[in-house]
């Protein structure tokens, strides 16, 4: 039986021993500068995982050709206008006309400028102010402009952030010019409509 006890104390005093040794070496183990070359370690992982897999956003701008779309538009309704020509280095980037049968008539033309800012020409044959309120959302009256001996409400967009629009109301036709690309952009445009 003492043979029993004393392997058991024996045993129980090497665990303990181990034990101790163990938190001896974890506590060595836990230093600043082993912290500082795991932190290291960790940051060359991930800097190498973004150089390998990062790549530059390149905004791709699809354009499309719009002149056939317009001409269909005009034989259905002669109100129809868009840029004749199109200002240097712009783009048309969609293009949509509502027929007679989806009534009112409507015709949009998006388009990117050269400094990749957004300039729309939105169409109806609908003069209500509620065509304007769903072009535009809540908007604030900002004066006129004249563009081509035609004077045009320029209107601030309240909903979007840096959004100006012109509108041009006459001969049962609502004309909006619309973006954020500053009004003189926008008068461009408007200048540009046959």
């Amino acid at each position: 039986m003492s043979s029993t006890s004393e392997e058991q104390a024996r045993v129980r005093a090497e665990a303990e021993a181990y034990r101790a040794q163990n938190k001896v070496d974890r506590a060595k183990a836990r230093t600043l500068t082993n912290m500082f070359w795991a932190l290291l370690a960790c940051f060359i992982v991930v800097a190498f995982l973004a150089v390998v897999t990062w790549r530059p956003k390149s905004e791709k701008i699809n354009a499309i050709e719009y002149s056939a779309q317009l001409e269909d538009a005009k034989k259905v309704a002669p109100w129809v206008r868009g840029p004749a020509p199109m200002p240097d280095g712009w783009t048309a980037t969609s293009v949509e006309f509502r027929a007679p049968q989806q009534s009112p008539i409507t015709w949009h033309l998006g388009i990117v400028t050269t400094e990749k800012k957004y300039v729309g020409l939105e169409q109806s044959n609908v003069t209500s102010k509620r065509f304007q309120s769903e072009e535009l959302g809540n908007t604030e009256d900002d004066g006129t402009t004249t563009v081509s001996g035609v004077v045009w409400q320029r209107k601030t967009l309240l909903d979007r952030e840096n959004e100006h629009a012109l509108v041009l109301i006459g001969s049962g036709v609502t004309t909006i010019v619309v973006g954020n690309a500053g009004y003189p952009a926008l008068e461009t445009l408007a200048a540009t409509l046959r």
